[in-house]
């Protein structure tokens, strides 16, 4: 039978965020794992908000993510920090930590740290650590150059018509 290691000995259960604030200061907010219903609910919303962008004219099973939803999507992600990430934050700080801890909780760690650190801005979004960018850069590299963008042979290639027709 096989022998499991502590849970706690390895699941990252919080994320530890710096923010500046609107006073100017830079604080670290403790945003702590979300109980089993919140995560399950920020889970069920981001796969809601997700295929709502993916597909306007998708009719997603839950209710729309209106201004409501996603207060409570950011709600239940930031837990405890809630309130005091409200009073200390302007808007944009606000829900780009927000979205960050909803990301941790739905698609991980690293998901969550390239969104952090594209400033929220997928298109920015490369690989998420060091060994990543060279795994990428090494498979650009050792990919073979096509001979012909077709993938055929140099030969010209002769039309059945004048195949067909007698000299």
């Amino acid at each position: 039978m096989a022998t499991f290691k502590q849970l706690d000995e390895f699941l990252d259960d919080s994320l530890d965020l710096p923010v500046k604030c609107t006073n100017g200061e830079t604080r670290v907010f403790h945003i702590a794992g979300p109980s089993a219903e919140n995560g399950l609910r920020v889970e069920k919303l981001m796969e809601t908000g997700i295929l709502l962008a993916s597909d306007p004219e998708a009719r997603p099973d839950a209710a729309v993510l209106d201004d409501l939803a996603e207060l409570d999507l950011y709600r239940a992600a930031l837990g405890a920090a809630y309130d005091d990430l409200l009073a200390s934050v302007d808007w944009p700080r606000f829900r780009h930590v927000a979205l960050t801890a909803s990301l941790w909780i739905s698609q991980g760690l690293e998901a969550a740290q390239a969104f952090w650190d594209a400033g929220g801005d997928p298109s920015q979004a490369g690989p998420a650590n060091r060994e990543q960018r060279r795994a990428s850069s090494r498979a650009a590299k050792s990919t073979p150059s096509p001979a012909s963008r077709s993938g055929t042979s140099t030969r010209r290639a002769t039309s059945r018509a004048r195949k067909a027709t007698p000299n």
